[in-house]
């Protein structure tokens, strides 16, 4: 069977950090949350997803008028 180098090497790194903290879930964490804020600033912070608004959650538009009724705008012809 064909191995990836790659996940291969990633699995070793796994099993190593896990036995340096006794195979401890919580330990593990801690430690790769300790390493992760020694780098800090070179890792490229997460983007925060947008939460969706109230307006978008009842099928209209943010900005858009409330109305449902036919004096909405038609849809563009092609």
């Amino acid at each position: 069977m064909w191995e990836d180098p790659i996940v291969a090497e990633v699995h070793r790194t796994r099993e190593k950090l896990a036995a340096e903290c006794n195979f401890d879930v919580t330990a593990f964490f801690a430690d790769i949350r300790k390493r992760q804020a020694s780098l800090g600033g070179r890792l490229i912070p997460q983007k925060k997803r947008a939460e969706p608004a109230a307006d978008a959650d009842r099928g209209r538009h943010p900005g858009s008028p409330a109305s449902t009724s036919s004096e909405a705008a038609p849809a563009a012809e092609l």
